[in-house]
């Protein structure tokens, strides 16, 4: 079975252990509204960017957990 996994990192690309643990999800709609859901938490939490693994094949990422200015 696929497992979709986040990857939690500092801004200049070093992994940080998430605020909130997350679980091994097994849809990447799942994955993607879980972190919808936390983003906030984690970036409170010291994590300025995530990536999305599909097993061990990178997705996407770096994704920013820091709102756009306007």
């Amino acid at each position: 079975m696929t497992a979709w996994t986040w990857r939690f990192e500092k801004a200049d690309g070093t992994e940080v252990q998430p605020a909130v643990q997350p679980e091994e999800f097994t849809t990447q709609g799942d994955a993607e509204s879980w972190i919808g859901e936390q983003w906030k938490e984690l970036l409170e939490g010291g994590a300025d960017q995530v990536r999305l693994f599909e097993d061990t094949t990178e997705i996407y990422g770096p994704m920013s957990l820091h709102a756009q200015e306007a």
